[in-house]
Parts: structure tokens; C-alpha cells; sequence
């Protein structure tokens, strides 16, 4: 990805919400990235298009796992100097409780970090980061084939 060579030139190497910006579906999902020194937070506000189930109401299946996916892409591309998009080669998302109708937060954690495979582990939560609503835990290839 071009992008990812580009920002470190420019210095940007770390500006997540520059990639983000990039992502056609992370803009459809409104996704943003907040940071804290060393730490990164996912942010996607709620908004009625990911509406799953009307009764609850709940976000869609699909979103949660997407997000979650994303958000660990993101902090493999912050603690990473991957000159291309992480592939998702393997992904295993355990869906918690539902996801209601408000801002849902993300963080993820490397867990091995090879040269050409990382592990990532990430979780994303809404008012209470100790009440999780999804958790995943992924494999990516971060070299091209």
C-alpha cells in the first residue's frame, strides 16, 4: 500500500486516522482513531445504518466483526513497520452480548509478532471497557505472497 510509504516520508508513520481515512468500508463505518501516548483506540459511533436487529435495537453482526478486524489491523500498522496492509489470513471473533445503540470502543494487543505472521488479540467494548461485547483473535500475513 503506497499510503503506508508515503506517511512515514512524511514523517506520519503512526497517523492511524490518516489510514483509516483511506479504508472506503472504515469510512462508511465511521471509524476514527483516538491516541494516548503509546495507545490507540478505535472509535465507531453508533449510527442507524448498522442496525441489525430493530428490536433491540443492536448493531449488525457484520459491523462488530469488521470493526474488530480493523481494529486490529490498526495496531498492527502502529507497532509494525509493514510496508502493506496486514492480510487477514485467520480470524475467530466470540460475540459476548449485544451491541446496543451507542459508541463502540476497540483496542487490540500484538501477541506474537513474526516476520511474516502476526497474532493479534482485540476487544471491543461500549460504556464499560470491563464489560466487552466482542473479542477476536486473529492471524495476518504481513508480508505480500
Amino acid at each position: 500500500m503506497k499510503l503506508l510509504s508515503e506517511l512515514r516520508a512524511e514523517g506520519r508513520g503512526q497517523d492511524m486516522q490518516a489510514v483509516v481515512e483511506r479504508i472506503p468500508y472504515a469510512r462508511f463505518l465511521g471509524v476514527s482513531v483516538e491516541r494516548k501516548g503509546n495507545e490507540i483506540t478505535t472509535v465507531m459511533p453508533f449510527q442507524e445504518s448498522l442496525v441489525g436487529n430493530t428490536t433491540l435495537p443492536a448493531i449488525h453482526g457484520g459491523a462488530i466483526g469488521a470493526f474488530l478486524e480493523m481494529t486490529s489491523v490498526i495496531q498492527l500498522l502502529f507497532d509494525t513497520a509493514c510496508e502493506w496492509l496486514p492480510k487477514t489470513i485467520d480470524v475467530s471473533i466470540d460475540y459476548l452480548r449485544s451491541a446496543r445503540a451507542v459508541t463502540t470502543y476497540g483496542r487490540a494487543i500484538v501477541t506474537r509478532h513474526g516476520r511474516r505472521v502476526a497474532n493479534v488479540r482485540s476487544e471491543i467494548w461500549q460504556e464499560e471497557r470491563d464489560k466487552p461485547v466482542a473479542v477476536s483473535h486473529g492471524h495476518y500475513l504481513l508480508t505480500p505472497y
